[in-house]
């Protein structure tokens, strides 16, 4: 049965991909798009060979720098990128280059939370300074 369920996620995250290849042909400034190839190419690197793997996360990374260089903000991105990092650092067996990655992916993983407690400050806010509509039947 898991056999079945890691051919399942190989074939969903393949289709990702190729989608995303597609609607980056039409639209290159679309950051969900990019975000979302840059993590099929995430996922589907645990399904090659480390040689092979390092090639796809590395690939995943320009992704997710493209989608980062459009919205630096973007925090799913941001969050990706952080696991891309990881990944590529358990891929490394020299300990101070992994150790960059490791630094790298903690800085991507911070920025994620900050935008994301950043956002949920801005929404109360927004919802404290909104008056309350009053409906009356």
């Amino acid at each position: 049965m898991e056999m079945q369920n890691d051919f399942d996620r190989l074939m969903f995250f393949e289709h990702a991909r190729r989608s995303a290849e597609v609607t980056y042909e039409k639209n290159p400034l679309d950051t969900e798009n990019l975000t979302r190839w840059g993590g099929a190419l995430l996922e589907l690197s645990a399904f090659q060979s480390v040689q092979e793997s390092k090639l796809m996360i590395k690939d995943a990374i320009s992704k997710l720098d493209e989608a980062l260089a459009i919205y630096p903000k973007k925090q799913d991105a941001l969050w990706c990128m952080g696991n891309a990092q990881t990944s590529y650092a358990f891929l490394t067996p020299d300990k101070d280059e992994a150790k960059g990655y490791f630094d790298s992916a903690y800085d991507f993983f911070e920025q994620a939370v900050n935008e994301v407690s950043h956002t949920a400050t801005l929404f109360t806010f927004h919802k404290l300074k909104t008056p309350k509509s009053v409906t009356h039947m």
